[in-house]
C-alpha cells in the first residue's frame, strides 16, 4: 500500500493509529464492523472505512509538492484541490490562487496566467476545453495534475463503450466538476446525456420509447447533452456510467432500469442484450464504495444510537451521500468540523435540503449513556474526525480518559 507524504496536521494521533490498526487486522477488507470506543457516559462508533482515500493524499501531496517545488513562482489551482474547506484554506493561506471556483466561473481572468506560472489540476479532473486552454498559453498541466485515476478510469470506459458505437449515459450532478469533465471527456468519444437521478432516468426513458417528441428532450436536458445529440438515433445503444462519488445503489438501480427499457423495446433476451445495452460494471472508486458499505454496517449494527455526525465539506458529493444514508435512519448532523458543535446544547449543522447552515438545539439525550455514530467524507482529514471526537466527550468530563480508551482498543 503506497504511503503518502502529507502534512501531519492533517493526521490524528488518536484517528490515524486506529485506522492502521483495523487496516492490519483486515487487510482483505471484509469486515465492516464499526469501531467502538466507549467512555462510559459516551460511546461513539467509528465507522470502519472513513477519511482521505488515494485519490485525495495523492493530491493533497502533489498540491504540496508544487508549493516546495516553487517558490518563487506564482500557482494556481483549476478549482478547488479537493472539497474540503479546511485543505483549501491552507493551500489559499500559502499563496496558492484559484482560478474557478466549484461551479466553473472565472475567479482569475485566463489573460492573467503567463507561462512561467505553476497550474495544478485537481483530484476531479478537468475538461478538455480547460486543458486546451491551459496548453495554448504555454503552461505545463502534466506536471501537477492530480486528477484521480479513477475518475480517469470512468473516462477510459466512456471512450471504449463509445469507440463500439454506444451512447454515454453519465450518471452524476451536472453542475459538479468531475461530472463536467466526464461530459467533456466522454463526448469526444460518443454522443453523451448527463442524468442526476432515477427521476430524470425516468423521463429519458420516454425519449428512447418514443412516447415523449424529440424537441421536448432539447429543452428538458438542455446543458446536459453533446452537441448533435439526436434522440431518436443517439437513444439506440447507450452504456451507463457515473461520477465516481454518487450512491452506488442509485448508480446500479438506474442502470438496471434503463437496461430492462432496452430489453422491452428491442425484445432482446439474454444472448443480445449488448446489442443495445453496453456492460459497463461498476464506475465508482474504491473508496466510495468502502466508505458506503462501511455507513451501511455502522448503520445496521445491532446498537440504538441517538444521533449521527458526519463530516466534511458541505459541497461534498460523496459526503453528501453518507448524510443522506444516515439521514434514513436517525438525527444525522452534517458539520465542517468540531467549531460547529457549539455547546452540549447547540449544533451548527448544513442542511442539504435547504443548502443552508441551520442551528439545531438539544441535540444531546438528557439520558446517559449517550450513543454517536461518527463518520465522514473522503475528502475529510483525520484532524477533523478527531477535534469532533474530543469534543463531543468533552461535554463528560467524568467519562474515562481518550489515551487510555484508545491504548485498550489497540491492546
Amino acid at each position: 500500500m503506497k504511503s503518502f507524504d502529507i502534512p501531519e496536521y492533517y493526521r490524528s494521533s488518536i484517528i490515524t493509529p486506529l485506522k492502521e490498526f483495523r487496516r492490519k487486522r483486515d487487510k482483505l477488507k471484509r469486515d465492516f464492523t464499526p469501531t467502538l470506543l466507549d467512555f462510559g457516559l459516551i460511546r461513539v462508533f467509528i465507522a470502519r472505512h472513513f477519511g482521505f482515500c488515494y485519490g485525495v493524499e495523492n493530491a493533497v501531496e502533489i498540491a504540496y509538492k508544487a508549493i516546495a517545488e516553487n517558490p518563487d513562482k506564482r500557482i494556481f489551482l483549476l478549482s478547488e484541490m479537493i472539497h474540503n474547506p479546511d485543505v483549501n484554506a491552507d493551500l489559499h493561506d500559502r499563496g496558492v490562487r484559484f482560478i474557478m471556483d466549484t461551479s466553473g466561473r472565472q475567479l482569475t481572468p485566463w489573460s492573467e496566467l503567463t507561462a512561467n506560472d505553476v497550474v495544478i489540476i485537481p483530484a476531479f479532473g478537468t475538461t478538455l476545453e480547460t486543458q486546451n486552454q491551459l496548453i495554448s498559453l504555454g503552461l505545463d498541466i502534466e506536471k501537477y495534475d492530480t486528477t484521480c485515476p479513477f475518475v480517469e478510469k470512468v473516462w477510459n470506459k466512456a471512450s471504449q463503450i463509445g469507440q463500439k458505437d454506444y451512447t454515454v449515459i453519465v450518471h452524476g450532478k451536472p453542475s459538479h466538476e468531475e461530472t463536467r469533465a466526464t461530459f467533456s471527456h466522454s463526448k469526444e468519444a460518443a454522443p453523451t446525456v448527463v442524468v442526476k437521478d432515477m427521476a430524470q432516468t425516468q423521463r429519458l426513458a420516454k425519449y428512447i420509447t418514443g412516447e415523449l417528441p424529440t424537441e421536448e428532450f432539447y429543452t428538458e436536458f438542455s446543458g446536459q447533452y453533446s452537441i448533435g445529440f439526436e434522440p431518436g438515433r443517439d437513444l439506440q445503444r447507450i452504456g451507463v456510467v457515473n461520477q465516481t462519488t454518487m450512491l452506488a445503489s442509485d448508480t446500479q438501480s438506474i442502470a438496471d432500469y434503463l437496461k430492462q427499457v432496452m430489453i422491452q423495446k428491442y425484445s432482446l433476451t439474454g444472448d443480445n442484450v449488448d446489442a443495445h445495452f453496453a456492460n459497463t460494471r461498476d464506475t465508482l472508486c474504491y473508496a466510495t464504495n468502502d466508505n458506503q458499505d462501511a455507513t451501511y454496517a455502522l448503520l445496521t449494527y445491532p446498537t440504538l444510537a441517538d444521533f449521527a455526525i458526519v463530516a466534511g465539506g458541505y459541497n461534498s458529493s460523496n459526503t453528501s451521500h453518507i448524510v443522506e444514508l444516515c439521514e434514513e435512519k436517525l438525527p444525522t448532523y452534517f458539520i465542517e468540523s468540531e467549531q460547529k458543535i457549539l455547546s452540549d446544547k447547540l449544533i451548527r449543522h448544513f442542511n442539504g435540503h435547504t443548502k443552508q447552515e441551520i442551528v439545531s438545539e438539544n441535540f444531546f439525550p438528557t439520558s446517559s449513556p449517550v450513543t454517536v455514530l461518527l463518520t465522514c467524507g473522503a475528502s475529510c482529514p483525520d484532524a477533523v474526525v478527531e477535534g469532533i471526537l474530543l469534543k463531543l466527550v468533552s461535554f463528560f468530563p467524568d467519562s474515562r480518559p481518550v489515551e487510555d480508551v484508545v491504548s485498550e482498543f489497540v491492546q
